[in-house]
């Protein structure tokens, strides 16, 4: 994530969040929440890495959903089959 001398952190074009997956965002996440603890950085670019932490924390919750959507379902499935404790 260098700053690109246009107030923009990571380079990282609108929309292409949308293609990281849960791990990668969960850990950029991390180093922009690092770098913003830190501090020793300008206004500007303090607030491009908020901006760009909130798509980041986006990204983990849409994973988080699905997730648990998944699981929602795979319960509510079992449940509609019968115990799958007696089954052989």
């Amino acid at each position: 994530m260098a700053d690109q001398g246009n107030g923009e952190v990571t380079g990282t074009p609108p929309g292409a969040d949308d293609a990281l997956g849960y791990e990668q965002a969960r850990d950029e996440l991390l180093e922009v929440v690092r770098r913003l603890e830190t501090g020793g950085t300008s206004l500007e670019e303090s607030l491009a890495l908020w901006e760009r932490g909130e798509r980041l924390a986006k990204v983990c919750q849409r994973w988080l959903d699905g997730a648990r959507a998944r699981l929602d379902a795979a319960l509510a499935a079992e449940e509609a089959d019968g115990d799958p404790q007696a089954r052989p």
